[in-house]
């Protein structure tokens, strides 16, 4: 079976679906028209089609013959973005966009399944086709916990996402830790509030919020090896009433990633440490605090044999020299997944300054160079039988 060919007769079907998804973002576990849509089209395929973990999908195709059972994965979640891009088939959806390509990723799987469903007799083993809510904020743990990866069990899971920082043509694919760890934290500073004109009577949160916010970026330098990266982000300060009145109390929120597994047990213990600098900055100050940690998603760590098979998949779609390795920092729930089962992640790349597709995810401008789509396909069609037949 020619696969490229059988990509390029639904092309035109990949790019409206594409772009009909796009018309109707709609947040994490309220993507109810877009799991409608979704789902009617995978029963007309013919597969065994249910709903899961609220808004979330999962398709079961099985083949002519026993084997192992692969799973494939695309988002459907939107954000709270106002498009600003212009295009005719702009969000309908006030104040929210599809501003990180998961319309495209749902396009893409779907076409992969309606292409599986008709070559049953080429495929040994089963394919599980999963449209999880949520991505943005951690939907696939409670997919893992509603059983996704079972009824049939998984053996190995892929996911591709559209990546506008690389150019369209071209594949970013490592193996080992691929995406950041990646939590939330907020932190109280709590003193004595008083007036800014007799501070001696008072205990003023902004000094040791000032401190800490400068300290812990020794974490990253000083106390954890460079060559694991970590980062420590702030992004949100609330706090105060007046200028001259020092408030009682102030609450920072920011973010921390790391490229490494983590955890309290662990050699790095970078939450460990950014407590141990809050904890004794503030004692200096004589004020108290608390601290809350939001973990999102855990570092997505690709497994080496199954991403030998995406390497060899990219060799045919794009050849050997278009592929990249690429790592970074952004995190992805994905990472659930191969957490349980041997998986690859990776970038089919969707930039184009021709066409305008620049800007980065989560713009108001974001758009994808849709000849992208048919490349994304591809690479699900031959990681399945490669994975399936080998």
């Amino acid at each position: 079976m020619d696969l490229h060919k059988k990509v390029l007769e639904h092309e035109d079907e990949l790019i409206y679906l594409r772009r009909e998804f796009h018309k109707i973002p709609e947040i994490g576990f309220k993507e109810f028209k877009t799991s409608e849509k979704i789902y009617k089209y995978l029963k007309d395929l013919g597969l065994e089609v249910e709903k899961i973990t609220q808004t979330g999908v999962v398709a079961v195709l099985r083949g002519n013959e026993e084997g192992k059972t692969v799973m494939l994965r695309a988002d459907m979640d939107a954000l709270p973005v106002t498009e600003d891009t212009g295009l005719p088939f702009a969000s309908e959806n006030e104040g929210i966009m599809h501003a990180c390509a998961h319309d495209g990723h749902i396009a893409m799987l779907l076409t992969a399944a309606k292409i599986l469903s008709k070559q049953k007799d080429q495929i040994k083993g089963a394919i599980k086709f999963v449209f999880q809510p949520n991505e943005e904020d951690a939907g696939a743990k409670y997919m893992v916990e509603d059983g996704v990866l079972a009824d049939p069990d998984v053996d190995a899971v892929f996911g591709i996402h559209l990546w506008a920082p690389i150019e369209c043509g071209k594949v970013g694919i490592a193996s080992g830790p691929f995406m950041g760890s990646h939590e939330n934290f907020v932190l109280k500073i709590k003193g004595k509030g008083g007036h800014s004109g007799n501070p001696h009577t008072a205990v003023d949160p902004f000094l040791p919020m000032a401190n800490i916010i400068q300290s812990v970026q020794m974490i990253q330098t000083r106390e954890i090896d460079i060559l694991k990266p970590t980062l420590i982000m702030f992004g949100q300060i609330n706090g105060g009433t007046a200028p001259n009145v020092i408030p009682g109390e102030l609450e920072v929120k920011g973010s921390m990633r790391y490229l490494y597994e983590g955890g309290d047990d662990s050699e790095e213990c970078p939450e460990k440490r950014f407590e141990r600098i809050v904890g004794n900055i503030c004692k200096a100050h004589r004020a108290d605090y608390e601290l809350e940690f939001l973990p999102s998603n855990s570092t997505l760590i690709n497994n080496e044999k199954t991403t030998k098979i995406v390497e060899k998949a990219a060799e045919d779609v794009f050849g050997k020299e278009n592929i990249v390795n690429y790592v970074c920092m952004a995190g992805e729930d994905f990472a659930e997944f191969t957490a349980k089962v041997p998986g690859t992640f990776y970038f089919v790349g969707a930039g184009n300054e021709e066409k305008d597709c620049t800007y980065p995810h989560h713009h108001p401008k974001f758009d994808i160079d849709e000849d992208a789509l048919r490349h994304g396909v591809e690479m699900h069609l031959k990681s399945v039988f490669s994975y399936l037949n080998k």
